[in-house]
């Protein structure tokens, strides 16, 4: 297995702020790692927290890494949102870097362990309720489709018996094998989202001691309760400073990831019928209401209200995005927090609440990015000549077909092409610039010409190509392939591809393969070919 390290610029869509980010030029927004750096004072609530991972973490694999946080060892955190069957290749790649950051904190004499924290608060129900899964050269789409009636959070649904055909049809494209079993015993009727994706991650990862934290729950909820009050009685200090925040950003040329809109606030309510999860609005104070009031649909409360269920239903006040990472790191006294593009962006909002909340600002890491080129994928491209920087440039299948007819077009077309196209240029440039110093408008009008001759010269081009697609139909098909394969839809893979599909194929040890590569430092994208 070999893999090649490009820079972070050849990953399509990304933003600038992520970009400055990777270069090590966004210091004024946010702190950089230190693997070096003890970490940080344990927390009063330890012991208790360390005993409810263990709760939730009964495997014998989990047992060292449990130790040694029971020891005072710090916490290396990532997490994502509990998608069906594991969702798609990044949430692994998460927590490979997760546990190469820990691994190098703990040789550096300062014990870390990783830990994957289970979004299952997020309500977004129809981002995780599907999942992608490479089938021959096609493309299976797999959905679990009972949606709940309400805006559950994503955890808190139970599969019913609509799981088992789709956990059949995952059996039938990924073949046996250990992945194959931990999928089939993690998804089953009566088990929720949360439960099904941390048991089937517990599995994948359990020779690296990977950690999994359900934090939903009301023991969670109790400890992280002063990052929830203070999100209650402080709101509006927190909303002026993050408006002032993403003013700052967007001065600065970036942008704010979660819009803070005059009544948003940091909080959701979990509804006590329903167990709907509603955005908690905040209206200004007033002399009749001096604390402020707010709304959750078409409830109102006053800030005492709230106060009051927290006390006494913690785990119905649920953290929004921005907030989440300080509840986050308030619980385990985080060293560093591994995140995707969409993370570091949060981090880059909520620095102004670390700083007022904890004192101090979590270190952000940006995780591992890669693309996994199966063997008779590689083929293809090795066939073709074709390397990722080139397919990641085209626009679709048909446009990186054209590439392929172009490139096996017979040698004397190509010849007599790049011939009449350089003698058209050549003698077009020396044309406009003669015309140009005759008169500047003649010139002008000379330019608009030529460049619509040199336009019909890229359609004859187009034309000879797409005569080459006809000649050798197996052309389209290959491009086909490559692009399911390795940018589906014009998507990176690792956004689209279900990770389930690949620790089948390639075997558990692929995980300990992930964290070896997250751990070689590729600063940008790695193509790593299976």
């Amino acid at each position: 297995m070999k893999a090649d390290c490009y820079p972070v610029t050849l990953m399509p869509g990304q933003s600038r702020l992520f970009l400055d980010f990777c270069a090590g030029s966004l210091g004024a927004y946010l702190p950089l790692d230190e693997p070096k750096k003890p970490r940080p004072p344990l927390p009063a609530h330890w012991p208790e927290l360390v005993q409810l991972l263990a709760t939730q973490n009964p495997a014998p694999s989990a047992a060292s890494s449990l130790a040694a946080l029971a020891a005072g060892a710090g916490a290396v955190l990532t997490g994502q949102q509990v998608g069906l069957f594991g969702g798609p290749l990044y949430s692994p790649y998460k927590a490979a870097t997760a546990i190469a950051r820990a691994r190098k904190s703990s040789t550096a004499d300062h014990p870390h362990a990783a830990i994957f924290w289970l979004a299952s608060e997020d309500h977004d129900f129809a981002e995780i309720d599907h999942v992608t899964f490479p089938a021959g050269r096609e493309l299976a789409r797999l959905a679990y489709e009972k949606a709940p009636a309400s805006a559950l959070p994503a955890g808190r649904i139970v599969l019913d018996d609509s799981i088992t055909p789709l956990v059949e049809r995952a059996v039938e494209l990924l073949g046996p094998s250990e992945a194959t079993e931990a999928l089939v015993a993690a998804y089953k009727p009566g088990r929720t989202f949360a439960q099904a994706f941390g048991d089937f991650y517990s599995a994948i990862f359990a020779a690296q001691g990977l950690l999994i934290v359900d934090a939903a729950g009301r023991d969670f909820h109790r400890l992280g309760e002063p990052v929830l009050r203070a999100a209650i009685e402080r709101a509006d200090e927190f909303h002026s400073a993050l408006t002032e925040r993403g003013q700052a950003l967007e001065a600065a040329g970036y942008h704010s990831q979660v819009a803070v809109a005059p009544q948003s606030s940091l909080l959701f309510l979990i509804d006590g019928k329903t167990g709907a999860r509603i955005a908690l609005r905040r209206i200004a104070p007033t002399a009749a209401e001096p604390n402020g009031l707010w709304h959750a649909d078409h409830q109102t409360f006053s800030t005492a209200d709230l106060l009051g269920i927290l006390a006494s239903e913690p785990e119905r006040i649920s953290p929004a995005a921005l907030l989440r990472t300080v509840f986050q790191d308030f619980l385990f006294s985080t060293s560093a927090q591994v995140g995707g593009p969409a993370e570091i962006a949060y981090l880059a909002q909520s620095t102004v609440l670390f700083e007022r909340i904890l004192g101090r600002q979590t270190p952000p890491i940006a995780r591992f990015s890669a693309t996994l080129i199966e063997p008779s994928v590689a083929e293809l491209l090795r066939r073709h000549e074709l390397t990722l920087d080139q397919l990641f440039s085209e626009e679709n299948a048909s446009t990186l077909a054209l590439r392929l007819a172009a490139r096996s077009m017979p040698i004397e077309t190509k010849q007599k092409l790049a011939a009449a196209g350089n003698a058209l240029d050549a003698e077009l440039t020396t044309l406009v610039d003669w015309l140009q110093s005759q008169d500047k408008g003649l010139g002008q009008s000379a330019d608009t010409a030529a460049g619509k001759m040199r336009y019909q010269m890229n359609r004859l081009r187009t034309l000879a190509a797409n005569f080459q697609l006809q000649r050798e139909t197996t052309l389209t098909r290959h491009a086909n392939s490559i692009f399911n394969a390795l940018y589906p839809g014009g998507v990176l893979q690792e956004r689209v591809h279900g990770a389930a599909y690949y620790f089948a194929r390639y075997g558990l040890s692929l995980a300990e393969t992930l964290c070896q590569q997250a751990a070689s430092l590729c600063p940008g994208h790695a193509a790593i070919w299976l």
